[in-house]
């Protein structure tokens, strides 16, 4: 397969006012589908990112591992100065450039996406992972350690167990223990998944961490991206 394998919309600028990245945001919900696909799963994908304490970088990392024996199938890394600031609901804008940046040079194209952030358990109804999940036309699961939206009950203790987030009436993700005994990830939908299948999905690819696998490689990798950056300083 070509190194095109995916494509990026480009639908906004990046380099934009919290004011307008909000704006953006809300425009962007307007092409959310949260059907469910995809139907067969051969590869899914974890995207994660790391900071340099030293330098204003932000290192991300995609892993797309072969499902469902989840063996590596490729992974890609890219580093970017930051030029936004850290401000809750807009993680997008912060790490966006990067992460797509490490898809574009992709050589194959994964089925499924992980992000380690939100779907559409966000104040916008989008999260990083329904905000790219839209630009890469991807099917996507936001998985992250902190609420952002909604309230819930503590699921039971044991792994697998969990509770639904709600915010009102509505549905937006689930309070999962992923591992017994540790505190539960949050996971919603992010892009062409309902709530259902997202959380399923969740479950079959955690094997024993608290992240889901295609997650806790993406996070590795990133950190091991900021280390190559650190030693070449």
């Amino acid at each position: 397969m070509s190194p095109a394998a995916i494509r990026v919309l480009r639908l906004h600028p990046w380099r934009v006012s919290p004011h307008r990245a909000a704006a953006i945001q809300e425009a962007l919900a307007g092409h959310l589908r949260l059907r469910d696909g995809p139907r067969r799963l051969r590869l899914v994908a974890g995207a994660d990112a790391a900071y340099d304490q030293a330098a204003p970088l932000v290192h991300a990392a995609v892993v797309v591992l072969a499902y469902p024996d989840l063996t590596l199938v490729e992974q890609r890394a890219a580093s970017l100065p930051v030029t936004f600031p850290y401000i809750p609901g807009l993680l997008a804008f912060r790490e966006g450039p990067a992460l797509l940046r490490a898809f574009e040079a992709l050589t194959v194209s994964p089925d499924l996406l992980f992000f380690n952030g939100h779907g559409i358990a966000h104040p916008r109804g989008l999260g990083l992972a329904s905000h790219l999940g839209i630009l890469l036309r991807t099917p996507a699961i936001g998985c992250a350690l902190q609420p952002l939206l909604g309230s819930f009950q503590e699921p039971p203790p044991q792994a697998g167990a969990f509770t639904w987030v709600r915010s009102g009436r509505h549905v937006l993700g689930a309070a999962l223990r992923s591992r017994t005994a540790v505190r539960p990830i949050f996971v919603s939908p992010g892009y062409r998944l309902s709530v259902r299948r997202a959380v399923r999905l969740t479950l079959t690819l955690c094997r024993g961490f608290r992240l889901p696998e295609p997650l806790r490689w993406a996070h590795q990798a990133a950190n091991r991206q900021r280390a190559l950056h650190a030693a070449a300083r």
